[in-house]
């Protein structure tokens, strides 16, 4: 398998062709997978925003004093109620938000980001990130479209690669009755193969100024197993996000 960035894309702004400006760039065939950053999706579907058009209601400025007494750092209530209005279930109000994205996506901030906005102070996640992987996928050679993002993990430092959206591949590959090198039949284990091309994508295109938001990975097999589109738990099938309903950072 090689990972490849598009080399020379440029600034992208509302309205921008992503499918058309990857294909002059770089040949590609069929079979390749091409991972795209979420920042250049939010903006070409014109997810940027302003602190000015989240004015903070009762609600926003109740979580934003949590956050202040909690993290001792100002926090600005219009920042609050953009998360707010970007999730559907706050999960932890201190000493960060935790949230539910409208897609399913659990990460810090609802996922919106406030580094390389030209333009706004806000970058909003892309409202269904696997219908942007299909659109971007119709304009391209390739068949199969990852978007990808960056967020934090329980228990580890340091983030990593992620997928919020995806197309022409089903998110995870599942081993469950297949069978080891010892002949035991395999009874849980399900391969989340678009949150790893994330990842590895993720090592080639970097973080900051690197500026190459795309990356093509070529000779990627899904191999001959069932697939599977279930990468977000569900609520009742999520015991972590249970016990979190029932614990508070003030309280310990």
């Amino acid at each position: 398998m090689k990972l490849s960035p598009v080399p020379d894309l440029p600034e992208f702004d509302a309205g921008d062709d992503v499918p058309a400006l990857v294909s002059e760039r770089v040949d590609l065939r069929p079979d390749d997978v091409v991972c795209v950053a979420s920042t250049i999706v939010s903006k070409v579907e014109g997810r940027v925003a302003d602190l000015a058009d989240f004015p903070a209601g009762p609600r926003a400025r109740e979580v934003a004093t949590r956050l202040e007494r909690a993290t001792g750092e100002r926090k600005d209530p219009r920042f609050a109620q953009a998360v707010l209005e970007e999730s559907t279930d706050l999960l932890m109000e201190s000493p960060f938000l935790l949230t539910e994205t409208r897609f399913g996506h659990v990460t810090v901030n609802a996922g919106i980001d406030r580094s390389n906005v030209p333009g706004g102070d806000l970058l909003l996640l892309p409202k269904r990130p696997s219908e942007s992987a299909a659109r971007i996928a119709a304009g391209l050679d390739a068949d199969r479209v990852v978007v990808t993002d960056t967020c934090g993990r329980p228990f580890r430092h340091g983030q990593r690669g992620v997928a919020i959206g995806w197309a022409g591949t089903p998110a995870a590959r599942d081993w469950r009755g297949e069978r080891d090198r010892d002949g035991r039949e395999l009874g849980v284990t399900v391969q989340a193969v678009v949150d790893e091309l994330a990842a590895a994508a993720n090592l080639v295109a970097g973080e900051g100024a690197g500026g190459t938001p795309v990356v093509v990975v070529r000779d990627f097999e899904f191999g001959d197993h069932d697939g599977s589109d279930a990468l977000f738990r569900d609520v009742e099938g999520d015991f972590v996000r249970q016990a979190l309903r029932g614990w508070s950072f003030e309280d310990g």
